[in-house]
């Protein structure tokens, strides 16, 4: 098999990696998919003190996750044609609005506007700081992006613990302490957009001099529709078979192993820190032997452990269940930055799809899985799901990306 070089980066007018600012981005990551993991956690309290039915925490579901999903793109897109410095510390404002809704609602549709007011907020974050985090590279585009991404996993993780220790012991209203995060995500995002003013300014001059000897050059359209529609393959098995994991694996051991509660949740708690594990490694490891190259690692690398995980024993399960979030999460930071290398100039536009895909496929996952099951059983679908990696063979045909940008 082909395997791409690492791609070549023009002279960046940064002095190398920023450190400090690729961690201020991963830490506001962390503060806003914190706040993000609320809004699931708390569906059983809301089911109760609303009378809701399945379906009608599935609306709220669905409402935040079509704004957080569908907005992204548009909204890149948008800010690749007309810059907004400030829609970083704005967007997280929405946020805060919209925890401020869910704390004080005290009716269904008004769960339904608080819903859909915290999707609009996250829209806003993930491909501007995307954009941010790539900025701050210095050329490490994949370990600037898979740092970025293990903030918004820490955060996905440290959310539902805040909210059975904050908000269910005390009900709705304790939802309002998240207020606290969200202001402290403004600041932090402010003083970020102020080193984006200074270092656009220094990207505007470094390219008025080399213009004559550097440009920025994608694939041609054809192979850009190409790389698209492969990469939308790669993600939908990627995040389908992660969702079976994150939410129905406590279900599987249950089931199968007859385990406890505490204990199933034990071992999803180590398979997500195998994920973020994964994530982290990604991005520097793609930097080093080019974005095709962890792809196919990481879907087919992945695909014995995952065809031999629905008949092995409860401990061979919790080994194959960490290799398999080590390997596979290790692609996202890998397709991201081979999508914004394949279409250079469209950073907002191409991280809002990536993210964009990311959530919504996983949203749609959650429940088309969950239907599965209740028909044919939780360990049918992992027996199913373990073909999922195998998808991975159309790596094959993602164009060669290598020297583009010389």
């Amino acid at each position: 098999m082909a395997v791409d070089a690492p791609p070549h980066s023009p002279p960046s007018p940064s002095s190398g990696f920023a450190y400090r600012i690729v961690g201020a981005a991963a830490f506001a990551h962390l503060l806003n998919d914190l706040i993000q993991a609320l809004l699931p956690s708390i569906y059983p309290m809301l089911k109760t003190d609303f009378s809701l039915s399945f379906a009608q925490i599935g609306w709220i579901a669905l409402a935040y996750q079509i704004t957080a999903s569908l907005l992204q793109p548009w909204i890149g897109l948008y800010t690749d044609k007309h810059p907004q410095p400030y829609l970083l510390p704005a967007g997280m404002t929405v946020t805060l609005i919209g925890i401020a809704l869910l704390a004080t609602a005290g009716s269904y549709p008004m769960l339904l506007v608080a819903a859909c007011v915290v999707g609009v907020g996250s829209a806003t974050f993930h491909p501007e700081a995307s954009r941010v985090a790539r900025m701050a590279s210095g050329g490490r585009f994949g370990t600037a992006q898979s740092t970025f991404q293990v903030g918004g996993n820490t955060g996905s993780a440290i959310g539902p613990l805040l909210a059975a220790a904050i908000v269910v012991p005390f009900g709705q209203s304790a939802i309002a302490w998240f207020m606290l995060v969200a202001m402290l995500a403004i600041w932090v995002l402010w003083r970020i957009t102020g080193w984006t003013l200074r270092q656009a300014q220094a990207q505007a001059q470094a390219q008025t001099k080399s213009m004559a000897g550097h440009h920025a050059k994608g694939l041609e359209r054809p192979e850009v529709i190409r790389a698209m529609v492969v990469i939308a393959i790669l993600m939908f098995a990627k995040f389908v078979y992660i969702s079976a994991f994150t939410n129905y694996f406590t279900f599987y051991l249950i089931e199968r192993f007859g385990t406890s509660v505490r204990e199933s949740q034990l071992y999803l708690f180590v398979f997500l820190a195998a994920v973020a594990l994964g994530t982290f490694a990604g991005g520097p490891v793609g930097d080093r032997i080019g974005r095709k190259a962890v792809i196919w690692v990481s879907f087919l690398g992945v695909a014995p452990f995952a065809l031999a995980l629905p008949h092995a024993n409860l401990l061979w399960t919790a080994v194959l269940a960490v290799v398999i979030g080590l390997v596979m999460s290790s692609a996202f930071a890998a397709l991201v930055v081979y999508a914004q290398e394949a279409v250079p100039g469209r950073v907002g536009m191409v991280s809002g799809i990536m993210f964009g895909l990311m959530f919504g496929i996983a949203g749609m996952a959650a429940a088309g899985l969950g239907q599965l099951a209740d028909v044919h059983g939780i360990a049918w679908v992992y027996q199913q799901c373990a073909y999922l990696p195998l998808l991975g063979l159309v790596t094959a045909f993602l164009p060669r990306t290598a020297g583009l940008r010389r």
